[in-house]
């Protein structure tokens, strides 16, 4: 059975734009503002610094990025979070927020317990039939691929300073895809740009990861 929150869920894939304010940190405490102030550090210095994300330039640089911070850390809290946040991306029209990300301050320490909220948040968006709208991407101060040395450097291509989900739009993914010949070849890359810096110069980027 469909929960109300999903039927909530495919009701926003449907509905028509309609165009709301652009982020404003101003309405944010001082804790969230400061929140939000490392985390564009971290994209400016980092992801777009580094061209670790070769199409998340322009939307940062046209302040089209919705910063959502979450300082809950029980199941009914944080899917009510989830589902907010998925309904105000579907609705808004993708001049004013192209892109989320999904912030979480507390609760998330250990990256085990991140991949597990992550996990049950793809299902959740599957469970909505949302995954031809909706594609999560994932960033942790302590991120490790899978099968990767727990030091190799590749692991800061996804290292922020604050457990992140970020939500994408299908259609601007499809699209920004579509002008790079081969998609693949960005994650080596950038693993060649993160060890052309060095180890130094990458953990005073992310004090946080050490």
């Amino acid at each position: 059975m469909i929960s109300k929150s999903e039927k909530l869920l495919k009701a926003g894939s449907t509905k028509r734009n309609y165009r709301i304010n652009k982020f404003a940190i101003q309405t944010l405490s001082i804790a969230h503002q400061g929140v939000v102030r490392n985390t564009r550090r971290w994209l400016e210095q980092m992801v777009v610094g580094l061209n670790l994300c070769p199409f998340s330039c322009n939307v940062i640089a046209q302040d089209q990025v919705y910063y959502a911070i979450c300082d809950d850390t029980n199941d009914s809290q944080l899917k009510h979070f989830y589902v907010t946040e998925l309904q105000r991306l579907l609705e808004a029209n993708e001049n004013d927020v192209a892109t989320s990300l999904l912030m979480f301050t507390k609760g998330l320490d250990e990256f085990n317990d991140y991949l597990a909220l992550l996990d049950w948040f793809q299902e959740l968006l599957e469970n909505a039939e949302l995954t031809e709208h909706i594609q999560l991407a994932s960033f942790h101060p302590q991120y490790q691929f899978e099968g990767v040395a727990a030091n190799d450097l590749s692991h800061f291509t996804n290292r922020s300073p604050y457990p992140i989900i970020h939500l994408l739009r299908q259609n601007q993914v499809t699209k920004a895809l579509a002008h790079i010949p081969d998609p693949k070849k960005i994650y080596w890359d950038n693993i060649k740009t993160l060890n052309e810096l060095g180890r130094q110069k990458v953990e005073a980027l992310c004090p946080w990861s050490k």
